[in-house]
């Protein structure tokens, strides 16, 4: 059975999506079958992975159970990678999943079908604490939630952690934070040392060791449609989210061997900078 991880949190700009589509891609390296379930209407995490939406079955069809879950399946140009898209039909979700019964149980119901298959299953949930988002919190075995190294890298988070509780004591007992991930972190600064001792002190071993750095190379991948190994494997960003992989599979690992590594030259914003 795949262990179900979900990716939340309610702000926005926290590096979520891009651990939702690197993690998912890194856990494909280490050679585990693997999910990707985007569920955010704006289907950031559908493009990053070199994936269009266009023609195909998406998430939004799945829980309003309009085609099987099976056949919302596509592989990725990436090892071991595959993924159901989302668009932005998935805006209208939450208003028609109102009328449905078991509402907050409808994801969990249909990854049953497919559990068996995968190793791991990642979800990109929405920045929100609406419907979809308690869909992703009822389905998942844990949470890995992302915060960017700022000053207000805790606001917000207690109702995250509110909404977990009551996931917990009403739908889903099982469920459990996997860990706190920082993300964006300029190791420059002295606000990103306050900001990750703060977290560290309040979350204590919730804390992932992992701490993802802001990296140029990240910001650049998804333009091109790919997780960071395929974009520039020598990068400190993909390094960070190879170790991130590392401690959720608890081995070391190095990616396929089969599979190469590009090591780009200067990336499309670089060039613009410069041209400039």
């Amino acid at each position: 059975m795949a262990r179900i991880l979900g990716v939340c949190n309610q702000k926005g700009g926290t590096g979520k999506t891009t651990t939702a589509i690197n993690l998912s891609s890194f856990l494909g390296l280490a050679q585990e079958n693997t999910l990707l379930i985007d569920m955010d209407p704006q289907g950031n995490a559908t493009s990053g992975s070199g994936v269009t939406s266009e023609g195909k079955n998406s998430i939004y069809d799945v829980i309003l159970g309009r085609v099987p879950i099976e056949e919302s399946i596509y592989p990725t140009d990436w090892a071991r990678l595959s993924i159901i898209p989302a668009d932005i039909s998935l805006t209208g979700g939450e208003i028609e999943l109102v009328e449905k019964s078991h509402r907050e149980a409808l994801l969990r119901q249909e990854l049953a079908k497919i559990s068996d298959r995968y190793s791991y299953i990642l979800i990109d949930a929405p920045p929100s604490l609406g419907l979809l988002t308690v869909n992703v919190l009822a389905a998942a075995d844990a949470l890995v939630i992302p915060l960017q190294c700022e000053y207000y890298a805790l606001e917000g988070v207690s109702k995250l952690l509110h909404t977990i509780e009551l996931v917990k004591a009403r739908i889903n007992p099982e469920l459990e934070v996997e860990g706190v991930l920082l993300t964006m972190a300029d190791f420059r600064t002295r606000l990103a040392l306050q900001v990750i001792e703060e977290v560290r002190a309040y979350f204590k071993e919730r804390a992932f060791n992992t701490i993802i750095p802001r990296n140029i190379k990240l910001a650049e991948a998804p333009s091109f449609g790919k997780p960071i190994y395929y974009y520039d494997g020598a990068c400190v960003g993909a390094k960070a989210y190879q170790n991130l992989a590392e401690e959720i599979v608890h081995r070391k690992f190095d990616p396929d061997p089969g599979v190469t590594a590009p090591r780009p030259g200067p990336g499309v914003f670089q060039r613009d900078i410069k041209e400039a």
